[in-house]
C-alpha cells in the first residue's frame, strides 16, 4: 500500500513537472508572439506617420508642379491600397508601391532645384527622410524579432509545443523586387 502511494506521488510529480514545462514554453511563445506583433504595429506607426505626411508634401509641390500628375495619382493610389490593406504582407506590397512613388517624386524634386528653396517643401522633406529612416529602424527590428520568434518554435522540444498550439513561422519584411534600383524620371 505504502510502495503505490510512492509511485501515485513520483507519477504525479512528473506530470506536474512536465505540465509546468509545457506550460512555460507556452508562455514564452506567447510573448515571442506578442513581441513580433507590436513591433510589426510600430512599423505601421511609422507608416501612419509618412502616409500623414506625404499630402501635405504632395500639396506644396502640386501647386507648383502641375505637369507631374502621374507621380502625385501613383502616390495617391498605393496610399489607398495600403488603407484597404490587412495583412502584413498586404502593407508591405502596399507600403513599397508607396516607396516606389515617393523615390520618383523625389527624382523630380531634384530636377527643379527652385522646389528645394520653398520653405514649406524643405521642412517637409527634412520630416519624409527622417521618416523613412524610423522606418527603417523599425522594420529591421521587426525582422529581428521574426528571426528570434521563428528561431524559438524550430528548436527542440519546442518544435513540439508550438505545434501542438499552432505557433506557426512568421514572414520577414522583405522589400519589392525592384526598389534597389533607382527610379528614372525623363522630362524630354
Amino acid at each position: 500500500m505504502k510502495k503505490s502511494w510512492i509511485v501515485l506521488g513520483a507519477i504525479l510529480g512528473v506530470v506536474l513537472i512536465v505540465g509546468l514545462s509545457l506550460a512555460g514554453v507556452y508562455n514564452s511563445l506567447v510573448a515571442r508572439s506578442q513581441a513580433v506583433d507590436g513591433q510589426w504595429a510600430q512599423v505601421e506607426t511609422q507608416y501612419q506617420r509618412r502616409f500623414d505626411l506625404i499630402p501635405n508634401l504632395v500639396e506644396s509641390v502640386k501647386g507648383i508642379m502641375a505637369q507631374e500628375q502621374t507621380v502625385f495619382l501613383a502616390l495617391a493610389e498605393a496610399r489607398t491600397r495600403y488603407a484597404g490593406a490587412v495583412t502584413p504582407q498586404e502593407q508591405t506590397d502596399a507600403a513599397n508601391e508607396v516607396e516606389s512613388a515617393l523615390a520618383r517624386l523625389l527624382v523630380v524634386m531634384e530636377n527643379y532645384p527652385q522646389l528645394r528653396s520653398i520653405e514649406a517643401v524643405t521642412t517637409l522633406m527634412d520630416e519624409l527622410a527622417g521618416t523613412e529612416n524610423r522606418i527603417a529602424v523599425e522594420r529591421g527590428r521587426y525582422n529581428t524579432e521574426v528571426r528570434d520568434y521563428n528561431t524559438a518554435i524550430k528548436r527542440f522540444p519546442v518544435v513540439m509545443v508550438a505545434g501542438m498550439f499552432g505557433f506557426d513561422e512568421r514572414e520577414y519584411f522583405e522589400s519589392y523586387p525592384g526598389t534597389d534600383v533607382p527610379p528614372r524620371v525623363d522630362f524630354s
